[in-house]
């Protein structure tokens, strides 16, 4: 690690005390991004200078969000729509990275990634709604009846169909507020051998 100077630690904290940003400091001192936030970042701004502060801390916002509807805007023009053999591969692709390789089910807590799985199942593998499992892992500090209403939303699967509710021992509020969901297909080995064999003939082809 870089030495830093007791001289360029004072000016870190002067500079801060102004409403001077991260990257106006690291211009003026030549200091880097983590160096300036280790000294700067418990620095009161002075009341003098918190107006001009948050006006920086606006555009820098304001910035990211451009950046963030320029992205969407390209990913749209990408990717205009998507076939039934391209939902297939994304399928695939979703459950190398997050699936069971031995038994067919899938873990995890982002809900829009258990969405977009269970719909696929249904609407391209032709799995019926009676050949799924659903099952939650939650932690003793969570909801249980939330956590049970709110994976239901998102399966679409009435809570008296869920197989089983896993409580552990932790606390996860905050990190993992929802638990997570599994989704188990009943009797899917030949399912799983396909699943996987769409992996391989992308890898293949790639």
């Amino acid at each position: 690690m870089r030495k830093i100077s007791e001289e360029n630690i004072k000016h870190i904290t002067e500079l801060r005390k102004l409403g001077w940003s991260l990257p106006e400091i690291k211009k003026k001192l030549d200091v880097g991004y983590g160096t300036i936030y280790r000294y700067a970042n418990n620095v009161a701004i002075l009341p003098a200078f918190r107006k001009e502060w948050f006006g920086k801390r606006g555009g820098s916002f304001k910035r990211r969000l451009m950046l963030e509807q320029k992205a969407r805007d390209n990913a749209k023009e990408l990717i205009p729509a998507l076939s039934h053999k391209e939902k297939m591969i994304f399928m695939a692709a979703l459950y190398w990275g997050e699936g069971n390789k031995k038994d067919f089910n899938l873990l995890n807590s982002d809900p829009k990634m258990i969405k977009i799985f269970v719909r696929g199942l249904l609407e391209l593998f032709n799995v019926s709604t009676d050949e799924l499992r659903v099952s939650i892992r939650i932690y003793d500090d969570l909801d249980k009846n939330k956590c049970l209403n709110f994976w239901s939303r998102i399966t679409k699967i009435p809570i008296n169909k869920f197989v089983s509710v896993n409580v552990l021992k932790g606390k996860k509020n905050g990190k993992l507020i929802h638990g997570m969901c599994r989704i188990r297909v009943k009797k899917a080995g030949n399912l799983l051998k396909y699943m996987l064999a769409i992996r391989d003939t992308v890898v293949e082809n790639f």
